[in-house]
């Protein structure tokens, strides 16, 4: 079979990375990279560090608004997808990159195959919400994490196969945090200790774009009775600038605030962390294969059986309620809830039924 395979972002890059190499054991895969994330720190180092192959093509269509980049996008894959003829197209996640991919292709009668599908936040303010609501509803194959992930489908009446095959996070976790955890030069190249200090990240827009919100996630990270960490996005950097917050994020004591950072970096970073502050989906689930508790700065997640287990503290951001949920008890049990790590193989053998 021919692969079209669209990613655009730093946890498409990661989830990419369990699948790619599998695939290309069997099957041809042409790599579109539309430039969702386009700094060096969110988008090559990913390719370098994990070992996911040099992109085929690159769109470079990084900036707008979600409707102007999404746009941008359906453009220009539209006659790539006739230019390479594709067998099926293959798309992650919930960005704009995932809808365009799913979209140009469904419209040229391709089938498309959804990795994470069936991920509800039950909020559709948000962008990434839609995004997947309508990329399941498009799909031929719809590859989910979990058994709720299942069933959210099965309720919606989706119409393409679904498939539980556990979360390609794990399968790159498992190969990626134990060298990472080797890595405590790391964190003391921040001043940092193991065990010691908080690891903030956040960019949705629901949060950093709003400055009285913006200004709450300022207050709570100087209140933080630990040293913190922050690697700023560059979309959070600009609103802290548009703000007037940069300079008092930069002088309040025991903040370190960083670029952001490459997945080893990272991954070492959150592995020896003593909680992690995100509202990103993705750093809630990585938190949770590390063994390290979680305060999620939105109101709801997608990744509800990390809050079910206690690992993960839904705070939004009201500052008290996410103090207190970072001071709060590590839970003792930490079942396995997102798979084996064998994900990847799992997701190559189910896009392989298309071809039947």
């Amino acid at each position: 079979m021919r692969l079209l395979t669209v990613v655009g972002n730093r946890p498409q890059f990661v989830k990419a990375a369990a699948v790619s190499g599998p695939l290309r054991e069997r099957h041809e895969e042409v790599l579109v990279h539309t430039g969702q994330h386009y700094d060096r720190e969110l988008s090559q180092v990913f390719f370098d560090e994990l070992g996911l192959p040099k992109p085929d093509h690159h769109l470079a269509l990084g900036t707008g608004s979600n409707t102007a980049q999404t746009a941008r996008m359906l453009e220009a894959l539209e006659p790539l997808l006739g230019s390479v003829a594709p067998d099926a197209v293959l798309v992650y996640g919930d960005t704009n990159s995932t809808l365009a991919g799913g979209l140009a292709a469904a419209q040229r009668g391709v089938p498309v195959a959804h990795v994470e599908a069936g991920m509800r936040s039950f909020d559709r303010s948000m962008p990434e919400e839609l995004n997947r609501v309508l990329t399941d509803h498009l799909s031929a194959l719809l590859l989910c994490p979990t058994q709720a992930a299942s069933q959210n489908l099965e309720r919606e009446g989706a119409a393409g196969e679904v498939v539980v095959v556990g979360d390609v996070m794990v399968d790159v976790a498992q190969l990626v945090q134990p060298r990472a955890r080797v890595r405590t030069d790391l964190i003391e190249a921040h001043g940092l200790r193991p065990g010691e200090y908080a690891l903030v990240t956040a960019h949705r827009a629901g949060n950093v774009d709003d400055s009285v919100r913006l200004g709450r996630l300022v207050e709570l990270l100087e209140r933080l009775d630990r040293p913190v960490l922050f690697p700023v996005h560059p979309r959070t950097r600009a609103r802290l600038d548009a703000a007037g917050l940069a300079d008092r994020l930069a002088s309040a004591e025991g903040v370190h605030v960083t670029h952001p950072l490459g997945y080893l970096e990272f991954t070492a970073l959150l592995c020896h962390a003593d909680v992690v502050l995100t509202d990103s989906g993705g750093v809630q689930k990585e938190a949770y294969l590390a063994g390290v508790p979680c305060v999620t700065l939105r109101a709801n997640t997608e990744w509800m059986e990390t809050v079910q287990t206690g690992w993960n503290a839904l705070a939004d951001l009201d500052v008290e309620r996410a103090l207190a949920a970072a001071a709060r008890d590590v839970p003792v049990q930490r079942p396995q809830l997102y798979g084996d790590g064998k994900a990847g193989e799992r997701v190559v053998a189910a896009i392989e039924s298309l071809s039947y």
